[in-house]
Parts: C-alpha cells; structure tokens; sequence
C-alpha cells in the first residue's frame, strides 16, 4: 500500500515538472514570434517626396542692334526731267529714277525725300522754272521706289497756289504707306508732329521751309506751309535771321511723344557750298530744343556734315545739305549730291547716332542732251570720265564737267564722312 502511494506521488511530480517546462517554451516561442518583424505587404513602399524646386530660368542677353535712315535731296522736276518720263503710249513712269536706289531702299528703315517740286495736279499741265508743277506719277514712283518719307515744305510748295498746295497734299492720300510732311490740306493739321514708327521706336520728322519765294506770306497759305523763319503776323513779311519759334516749339512737343527727332530745314544760299550763318545759328537753336539729327535742302549744292553741341549739352549731327537728287541745271557742282546714311545704334536702355557706318554716299547726276533727258544717277565710285565727258551739261550748259571735279568736290566739302556703298549695305569686309 505504502509502494503503491510512492508510485502515484512520483508519478504528479514527473507530471507537474513536464507541464511547467512546457510552459516555459512556449512562453520563449510567444515572445520569440512576437519579437519578430510583420510584414502586411510585399509592394515597396515609396518615400516621402522633398518639396520641389523650380530651376533658375536665365533670361537671354538682350542683342544690340541697328536702325538704319536714307535721306536723298531735292527732286528737281525741270521740264527734261519730265518728258524723261513719258512712255511710248503717252503715258509717264518715273520708276527710272530710283532703280540704282533700290538695294539702298531695301536696306534702310527711314527712307526719305525731298520732294521739290509741288505736285499740283496733272490737270493743270507740266510746268517747269520758275513756276513748277510736276506730275503725280512722281509721287506714284516715289511710294513704289519705298521710301517712306517725303518733305514737301519747299520754296516751291506754293508755286500753283493754295489749291495746287491743296491737291498735293490730298493726292499723298491715296499713298498712306508714306509720311508726307511740310504741308497740309486743313491748317488745323498745323500743329500736327508727324511720327514714324519703327520697331518699338518712334521718329518724329519735322518739315519747314524759309518761305514760298517771296519776301511775305500770303494770308492764304497761312497754316498750310510750315515755315522756319519767323513772319509778322499782321503783314506777313518774313524775317530770314529769326527762326520761327514755332519750330522749336514743334521739337520740344514732338520730344515728349518721340525717341528721336528729326528737323529737315529747307534753308541756305543757291549754289554755295557752306552754311551760312543763319543756317548754323538755326542748327544750334534746333539742337538746343532736342533735335537729334538735322538734314537740310534747298542750296542744290552739298554742304559739309558735323556734330552740333549746344550749351544745355543737347547734340544733333547736322548734314547742312545733301545737294539735288534730280534736276537738269547747268551748273557742274550741282550734279555732285549726298546720300545720307545714318546708323542708330539700339542698345537694352537706348538709341543714339553711331559713329559707325554714319555720313555720307557721294553721287552723281548724270543726264544726256539733244534734246535734255535724265540719263541716270550714278554713285561717284561708279562713275567714270567716259561718263563725265558726255554728260549733257558741257554742250547744254556750256561746262567742262570732269571726274576729277567731281572726286575733288567731294573731298573737299563732304571730307571724312564720306562712306561707301559697301559700308552702307554691310557688304564690305570688317
């Protein structure tokens, strides 16, 4: 009974031992399993992205760059000038004229032209000195040629009247790509700055004539013809040495609207070759103003080029004048003319006159006679004496023209301005 009792009793011991060493590891195996890494998903998780940057963009440097003016003199439209134009059928084209101009007009910006002669309606007939009226078809090859700038205030611009003045003005009507200055239909246009936009910029071309080749103005033109010499109010007598305060009160306003200013004075003494003192004390009260550059007509003869500084430090480069473009006079200088060429440099904050590639490109007019017709204009590089020794003025005007006159004119008046074609057109070599 007693070895019965120890049996049962060994037997719980070994069964209590087994239970709590089967507890213990499964109790290691909980905190094993539970120690280990869980794992929901087999996709891989993406960070959380950084706040975007933008990058840098660097605006372009701004690239200079040029606006280029032409500006030939005057369109002398003599009677040989005329009958040059008349066509097999009977009808006129003066397309002729401007056809050695045509790379220059293609190249250029501001293309301008003085036109001399009044175009006061073909229905009053053809007319040359001293009383001129030319022919429409004249402005018609004008605004064909290009140009986009014609001058009108001229001592001839009154030669047919108010009404050959009038009719003028409207025909420039019907040719809208072209800024006709220096007359008006209405005289309330009178105060009127007349702009041309190129680019982002804006030229203001201001027109004016000494008078109407007489020593008053008649009360009928009064606010038609911008003038530039002071006149009585009353009388209409003109003062030639006063400059008429209207113009530099033109220049002032027209500096509040415009980036440049340009004043073309028709002005100076016929056939000389340098300014005269009221042309130079006009210059200097224009550049007082704020004109920037000054191109001057009228003389039929090149006067020099220079730099004007007034005392408020104001500059204007000047060309006192440019010659004739076309005309049949008899006197040899006058076929020696200017082409202006005027560069203005763009830069990011403004736009001036460059030294570079500004003055002048000497030509010559040249035509034939028996009967007097225009034969061409030539640049004086071009031209030859073969050339010179037939122009039509040695037996029409009774002069010994040669190269050697020409080449010596133009050195002397024109001097370091003088540019060539290639220069101008950027076809020569740096």
């Amino acid at each position: 009974m007693k070895k019965h009792l120890l049996s049962i009793l060994l037997a719980s011991c070994s069964i209590l031992l087994f239970l709590t060493t089967c507890g213990t590891d499964i109790a290691s195996s909980d905190a094993l399993y539970t120690a280990m890494p869980q794992t929901e998903s087999t996709e891989a998780v993406s960070p959380i992205p950084e706040e975007t940057v933008p990058e840098t963009v660097e605006e372009p440097a701004f690239e200079e760059y040029d606006i280029t003016l032409m500006a030939v003199g005057d369109n002398l439209i003599h009677m040989g000038v005329v009958y040059s134009g008349k066509q097999a059928d009977g009808t006129l084209n003066y397309d002729f004229l401007f056809e050695n101009l045509a790379d220059f007009l293609d190249t250029a910006d501001i293309k301008i032209i003085n036109q001399e002669t009044i175009l006061g309606g073909n229905e009053l007939g053809f007319s040359g000195f001293p009383y001129f009226n030319s022919p429409t078809e004249v402005g018609d090859a004008i605004a064909d040629a290009g140009f986009n700038v014609v001058l009108h205030a001229s001592n001839h611009a009154a030669d047919q009247g108010l009404s050959g003045l009038e009719s003028c003005a409207h025909f420039w009507e019907s040719h809208p790509e072209v800024v006709m200055t220096g007359i008006h239909t209405d005289n309330s246009e009178y105060n009127e700055i007349p702009l041309l936009k190129v680019g982002d910029f804006t030229f203001a071309i201001l027109n004016y004539t000494y008078g109407p080749n007489s020593e008053t103005l008649p009360s009928s033109i009064r606010g038609h013809l911008n003038m530039l010499c002071a006149y009585d109010s009353n009388s209409g007598r003109i003062d030639f040495t006063t400059l008429n305060p209207q113009v530099t009160e033109d220049i002032r306003t027209a500096k509040k609207t415009a980036d440049i200013v340009i004043v073309c004075p028709h002005w100076g003494t016929e056939y000389t070759s340098k300014p005269s003192s009221y042309q130079q004390a006009f210059a200097m009260q224009m550049t007082e103003a704020g004109a920037d550059l000054i191109i001057g007509t009228h003389p039929h003869v090149v006067q020099p080029i220079e730099w004007i500084t007034a005392d408020n430090g104001n500059r204007a480069l000047c060309f006192y004048s440019l010659g004739n473009y076309v005309s049949t006079q008899k006197n040899g200088l006058s076929m020696l003319e200017a082409m202006a060429w005027v560069t203005f440099h763009v830069t990011e904050d403004s736009i001036s006159i460059s030294d570079k590639n500004t003055g002048v490109i000497p030509m010559v007019c040249h035509y034939t006679s028996g009967p007097v017709r225009i034969k061409d204009i030539y640049l004086l590089d071009e031209y030859t004496e073969e050339l010179a020794s037939s122009h039509g003025i040695r037996p029409y005007g009774g002069v010994s023209l040669h190269l050697t006159d020409l080449q010596e004119w133009s050195d002397d008046i024109l001097g370091d301005w003088v540019l060539s074609a290639g220069q101008a057109l950027g076809t020569d070599s740096p």
